[in-house]
């Protein structure tokens, strides 16, 4: 069976649209290895076809567009191989494909309908035109497995308004529809039952032209008619978040985020709960990341990401996390430091160390 699917689909002018929807149902369309190598080899040659005008980056399956990376198998390929070469293959890989999205010549429509979490969102977050619906729910929980909001997080939740990425870094914060938009993760808010609408309209539309402003034409004039009720709760608290973390150091905006009163709030008290039991060295590795990479380019933040990437899982604080929540599901993580204040300086510096004496994405 083919992790990706690809179709394509003649427009009224000649010209060919391609949809490549993730095909891992089961697995909430989880990337793995295989899907990722389908996806780089489709995107390139799609972009080679001048006979191809757009991308349709899709899933199968309604629950979700994709939940994730495979951070089962990638933990289980570790723990029984050399944990460095296999982490950097997969992550290399992953890197590639999100920065080929980004840099796509083509307008790529990622239509992020359910759940779109960590992997998910370095896939989406580059599309072009990037549509989310009354379904979906978006995170970057990585704080809860011991890693730290990769795929290109490092780039877009420091262009998040305000503080809020960092937020969302530390708290694995759920967005929906609106919050995505307000936070500039994703352009269009259309229904989900919209999805053939929007094809059949991007099959009529004039491919001579600006193929970017054609796709922006047809989702224009279908979000006019979506009128999606939703409400977004990263704007509602948007001034409680800026205070929250208008801190020098991860201790004392962690501090603040716990003394908070959020009984009342669902919201807060989900993002509360998932600092409060998260890798404590997650958070300080989450805090220096954004902090290292504010101002460095989109090619230089995925070369920072997976020297960290790969510390991460030689640090095997990501392995008892995957363990804990998606392996065993015990919820009990024995996580290296029992709280952020204990985490030794010396351990996160050492995960920005550069592990190659070549980096494998010098070229990109």
């Amino acid at each position: 069976m083919s992790a990706v699917l690809i179709d394509g689909h003649a427009t009224a002018d000649g010209r060919i649209l391609v949809e490549l929807r993730l095909n891992a149902p089961k697995s909430l369309n989880a990337l793995n290895g295989d899907m990722i190598a389908e996806l780089q080899q489709h995107l390139v040659q799609c972009e080679d076809n001048p006979d191809i005008v757009a991308v349709i980056l899709d899933s199968v399956g309604e629950k979700a567009f994709c939940a994730g990376g495979d951070v089962v198998g990638l933990r289980s390929d570790c723990l029984a191989g050399d944990a460095e070469a296999v982490a950097t293959a997969f992550f290399e890989a992953e890197y590639r494909l999100d920065h080929t999205i980004h840099s796509y010549s083509k307008p790529i429509i990622g239509w992020g309908s359910g759940i779109v979490m960590g992997g998910g969102m370095g896939l989406l977050c580059g599309c072009s035109h990037r549509v989310v619906t009354e379904t979906t729910m978006m995170a970057m929980p990585e704080i809860t497995i011991g890693l730290y909001p990769d795929v290109g997080g490092s780039w877009f939740l420091n262009r998040a308004p305000g503080r809020t990425g960092l937020f969302m870094g530390l708290t694995g914060a759920r967005l929906n529809a609106a919050d995505a938009c307000f936070v500039g993760f994703a352009d269009r808010i259309l229904r989900s039952e919209q999805r053939e609408d929007m094809l059949q309209r991007l099959l009529q539309s004039d491919w001579d032209g600006d193929g970017f402003a054609a796709v922006q034409g047809v989702l224009k004039t279908l979000e006019a008619d979506a009128r999606v009720d939703s409400q977004s709760a990263v704007r509602k608290h948007f001034d409680l978040i800026q205070q929250l973390t208008d801190y020098s150091s991860v201790v004392d905006i962690s501090n603040a985020i716990f003394a908070m009163d959020c009984r009342d709030d669902q919201w807060l008290s989900r993002a509360q709960k998932s600092l409060r039991h998260g890798s404590p060295l997650a958070a300080h590795l989450i805090f220096e990341q954004l902090k290292k990479t504010r101002h460095l380019s989109l090619t230089e933040v995925f070369q920072d990401e997976l020297i960290l990437s790969v510390q991460c899982c030689l640090q095997e604080e990501f392995f008892e996390g995957v363990r804990a929540l998606l392996v065993d599901k015990d919820g009990a993580p024995a996580w290296r430091f029992a709280t952020i204040e204990s985490v030794e300086r010396e351990v996160i510096d050492s995960c920005f160390d550069i592990p190659w004496m070549e980096h494998p994405l010098e070229d990109l």
